[in-house]
């Protein structure tokens, strides 16, 4: 029996998960499959089907296992600055994994964690004033940004760009880019993201 198993060597749920986490973190999403959790944990596949079901099951519960790695207490009392510090934590939950935001985008996980993380945000603007669909609305543009952007973050942190952009932009083909270059550097997502919160949250 390995320490994945439960008394009786019977296999959890959450075991497998945190198995396929375990290797997503070290091998990354395009080699995550029910296939090689299974060889992880010594089992066989149909073992593992039995817990999650399908591929799309397993990787919506790793996202919501994500999620749920994004603490909900000590957040501030001020209703807009809970907010972005959940908005915040939740970036950091996704960088934590690899490619741990292009497994969430390619899910819509309505389970316990995603719903609490979503609860505490939508709460927080309520109570800063916001109208019910302000409130929805805005929640849904900081977590589509802060995934797009964490996306971005970590491809390139796989991938660097190096000098592809400044080949492909000049002054004569894209004067607006070029004018800006200096402000589209793959090292300022820390600012990028901060700028953005506090737009989608209309600070700016």
């Amino acid at each position: 029996m390995t320490n994945r198993q439960a008394a009786g060597g019977r296999l959890e749920p959450g075991s497998v998960i945190r198995a396929a986490l375990e290797l997503l973190d070290e091998k990354g999403l395009e080699a995550l499959s029910t296939r090689a959790v299974a060889e992880r944990l010594g089992v066989r596949m149909n073992t593992v089907l039995w817990h999650v079901k399908t591929k799309a099951r397993m990787l919506e519960l790793m996202a919501d296992a994500v999620v749920g790695e994004v603490p909900l207490d000590g957040l501030p009392e001020e209703p807009d600055r809970r907010a972005g510090e959940l908005v915040r934590r939740y970036r950091r939950a996704l960088l934590a994994h690899r490619d741990g935001a292009a497994l969430v985008v390619g899910t819509y996980a309505a389970e316990p964690h995603t719903l609490g993380l979503a609860e505490a945000i939508v709460g927080s603007l309520l109570d800063g004033g916001r109208s019910e669909r302000e409130a929805a609305w805005t929640t849904w543009a900081a977590i589509y940004f802060t995934l797009g952007l964490t996306q971005e973050e970590q491809a390139a942190a796989r991938q660097p760009l190096g000098n592809r952009l400044a080949e492909a932009v000049s002054e004569a083909s894209h004067p607006a880019l070029h004018r800006t270059f200096d402000h589209l550097a793959a090292d300022s997502f820390d600012d990028r993201f901060e700028y953005g919160l506090d737009a989608v949250l209309g600070r700016r």
